[in-house]
C-alpha cells in the first residue's frame, strides 16, 4: 500500500496543498527555463529577428500539444480518484491506460507538427524575414515530440498520487542541461535557432528517462509494468470523458490565442519581439499559480475518491485564496518592474516599450486570471471538466476573438489586443464564480463509475 505521507486525504489542510504545491513551483520555475532559456539567449545572440521568430511558435506549439495536454488531465483526475479511494484494479488500469495514451499522443504530434506548423505559421501572417526560422524552430521542435508528451504523462502520474518531489528533481537536472546546450550551441558553435529547439528535446528526453525508470521501480500500487501498458477500454472512455473537455477547451483557446498573435503579428517584428518578452516575464510571473492549480486539482479528485467532501470544500477554498493574494502581489511589482524585466530579453527600445505597455494593460488584472484557473482546476479535479471548458470557450475564444475582429480595424492600435485578456478574464471569473457557489460540484463522481 502507498506512502501516507503522499496522500492529500491526510493531514492538516493548508500544510498538504502548501508542501505538494512547493515542489510543484520549483518545478514549473525550471520547466520555464528551457523557453527563457532559449528566448534570452537567442535574443541577445542572435538578435530580436531570432527572438521574434521562437516568440512566434510559443501559441503555435501550444495549440498542437494543449489538447494531448487536456486529456493527460483527465487521467491524472481518474488516477488521483483510485488512488484516494485505494482501488488498486482500476488505478493498475489508469497509469497503464495513460502510458499507452502518451505514447500514441506523442507519436500523432511528431507527424502533425512537422507537416502542418510551417503552413500555418504562414496564415497567421508571420512576417516573411521571421518565417524561414521559425519553420526551421517548429520542425524540430516537434521532431521530438515523444520526448515532450511521454515526460509531461510521467510527470502527470506522479504528480497525480501526490509526489510532486522527484518530478522537481529530474526538472532541475533538464533544465541545467537544456541551458548548457543552449550555451554550447548557439554561444559558441553558432548553430541559430533551431539548436535552440534541440536542446530542449535533447532535455526532455533526460527527463522521460529519469521519470520512466521510477516509475518502473517505486513499490507502490501505481508501479508501471511495461507489458501491461495498452488501453483498458472502459478507463479509456473514464479519461476521454475527464480530459476531452479541457482538451477541447485548450485547443480552441490555443486557436484564438493563435489569432492574437497574428494580431501582434501585423504590427511588425518588434511589436512581436517585445510581447513575445513579456510573455516570457508573465511565465514566471504564474508559476506560483499554476503551482497551486495542480495541486487543487490533485487535492480535490484525491479527497472526492476518498468521500471526503467537507475537506475537499475547505482545501478549494484555502487554495483559492493564496493564488488571488499571490497573484495580484506579483501583479503589482510586475507593473512597477516592467522595463527592467521585458530588457533582460531584447535591447530594442521600441521592443522594449511593445512590452512594457503590454504588461502594464494586463499585471494588475492577474488576480481575475488566478481565479478563473483556480475554480477551473476545482471543477475538473470533481470531474466537472465540461463547465470551466464551456465557460473559457465562450469568453476566451469567441468573446476574444470577436473584439479582436471588431475593435483592431477601427482603432488600429496594439492596445486593443492588450486589453482583450483583462476582459475576457473578468468575464470568466463571474461566470466560474457564480456555478462555484451555486451549484453542487462535490459531487462529480458517482459510484456507479467506480
Amino acid at each position: 500500500m502507498a506512502e501516507s505521507k503522499n496522500r492529500m486525504t491526510e493531514g492538516p489542510i493548508g500544510q498538504k496543498i502548501i508542501r505538494f504545491a512547493m515542489p510543484l513551483f520549483l518545478g514549473n520555475l525550471f520547466q520555464q527555463l528551457y523557453n527563457t532559456a532559449d528566448s534570452l539567449i537567442v535574443g541577445n545572440l542572435l538578435g530580436s529577428n531570432a527572438l521574434a521568430a521562437v516568440s512566434s511558435c510559443g501559441s503555435l506549439i501550444f495549440l498542437l500539444i494543449s489538447f494531448f495536454n487536456g486529456l493527460g488531465a483527465g487521467a491524472g483526475v481518474a488516477i488521483g480518484r483510485y488512488y484516494g479511494a485505494r482501488d488498486r484494479e482500476n488505478l493498475q488500469d489508469a497509469v497503464h491506460t495513460t502510458m499507452a495514451f502518451g505514447i500514441f499522443a506523442g507519436l500523432v504530434l511528431t507527424a502533425a507538427g512537422t507537416l502542418l506548423a510551417p503552413q500555418i505559421l504562414v496564415w497567421m501572417d508571420t512576417p516573411p524575414e521571421v518565417l524561414p526560422r521559425s519553420v526551421t524552430y517548429i520542425r524540430i521542435y516537434f521532431a521530438g515530440s515523444l520526448s515532450l508528451v511521454m515526460f509531461n504523462v510521467c510527470m502527470g502520474v506522479m504528480q497525480a498520487v501526490g509526489d510532486s518531489r522527484h518530478p522537481l528533481q529530474y526538472l532541475i537536472l533538464s533544465s541545467v542541461l537544456n541551458v548548457i546546450l543552449d550555451i554550447v550551441l548557439i554561444a559558441v558553435f553558432r548553430f541559430g535557432v533551431g539548436a535552440a529547439a534541440f536542446a530542449t528535446i535533447l532535455s526532455q528526453f533526460v527527463s522521460v528517462i529519469l521519470c520512466l525508470g521510477r516509475l518502473l521501480r517505486v513499490e507502490e500500487e501505481y508501479r508501471v509494468s511495461l507489458r501491461k501498458i495498452r488501453f483498458h477500454g472502459r478507463m479509456l472512455r473514464l479519461i476521454i470523458r475527464y480530459g476531452l473537455p479541457s482538451g477541447v477547451q485548450n485547443s480552441i483557446i490555443a486557436l484564438a490565442n493563435v489569432v492574437v498573435q497574428s494580431n501582434i503579428n501585423a504590427f511588425g517584428e518588434m511589436a512581436m519581439a517585445g510581447c513575445g518578452a513579456y510573455t516570457k516575464v508573465e511565465g514566471f510571473a504564474f508559476l506560483p499559480i499554476t503551482s497551486f492549480t495542480m495541486a487543487l486539482t490533485t487535492f480535490v479528485s484525491q479527497n472526492l475518491g476518498a468521500e471526503e467532501f467537507e475537506r475537499t470544500r475547505r482545501g478549494a477554498r484555502f487554495g483559492i485564496l493564496c493564488s488571488v493574494v499571490i497573484a495580484e502581489t506579483i501583479g503589482l511589482v510586475i507593473y512597477t518592474a516592467a522595463p527592467v524585466l521585458i530588457t533582460a530579453f531584447t535591447d530594442e527600445p521600441a521592443a522594449i516599450a511593445f512590452g512594457v505597455d503590454k504588461a502594464r494593460i494586463c499585471a494588475l488584472f492577474y488576480g481575475l486570471l488566478a481565479f478563473t484557473h483556480c475554480i477551473a482546476a476545482v471543477l475538473r479535479g470533481a470531474g466537472r471538466a465540461v463547465v470551466p471548458m464551456v465557460a473559457m470557450l465562450a469568453f476566451w475564444c469567441v468573446v476574444r476573438v470577436g473584439f479582436l475582429t471588431v475593435m483592431v480595424p477601427i482603432f488600429q492600435t496594439i492596445a486593443v489586443v492588450n486589453w482583450v485578456y483583462p476582459l475576457t478574464w473578468s468575464l470568466s471569473s463571474v461566470a466560474l464564480g457564480i456555478y462555484y457557489w451555486r451549484a453542487d460540484w462535490l459531487h462529480g463522481f458517482t459510484k456507479k463509475e467506480a
